[in-house]
């Protein structure tokens, strides 16, 4: 799932918070051994060319190439994510997109609603509500994943009460 709840201690009651990132088809795992695989599978032509001038024409092309992939991988990665403090004192929801401020709503827990409408042409669309403000929450997921996400995030809401 590409949620994440992290429980902070019971002593200190500043319950939980709420990480959510797009789907990512490569994990960091992944990543390592693409970039690797590439450098080596990249690394094999050049070892016909060892000791001789040809090298450094070809060298740094090939460089380019791994680190042109790096790059592009890593730039997919800075997506959209949101963050939900959830305590008895406050729900706090941060919503980061790469090339823009943050943006931050904060609210009375015991007050927040939350909503998924089926009849809204985005399936399964999950939004908070305080009476005065609605808020879209976790657009990048899946429709299965805010479904998910819509029942544990419910049921973590109604315990605070």
């Amino acid at each position: 799932m590409p949620y994440a709840w992290h429980d902070t201690a019971p002593e200190q009651d500043s319950g939980a918070v709420l990480h959510l990132w797009p789907n990512r088809s490569l994990p960091t795992q992944g990543f390592v051994w693409v970039i690797g695989l590439t450098a080596g599978f990249l690394a094999l032509p050049l070892l016909a060319v060892l000791g001789t001038a040809a090298l450094w024409g070809v060298l740094p092309f090939a460089a380019l190439a791994v680190w042109a992939l790096w790059a592009a991988i890593r730039r997919s990665y800075r997506g959209p994510s949101e963050m939900l403090q959830l305590s008895r004192q406050a729900l706090i929801l941060t919503r980061s997109d790469p090339g823009r401020a943050d943006r931050v709503w904060r609210t009375d827990p015991y007050w927040v609603r939350l909503a998924l409408h089926h009849n809204h042409p985005i399936e399964s669309y999950l939004t908070l509500t305080n009476g005065q403000r609605e808020i879209e929450l976790a657009a990048f997921l899946s429709p299965e994943e805010r479904v998910a996400l819509h029942d544990d995030l419910q049921r973590r809401l109604l315990a605070l009460r």
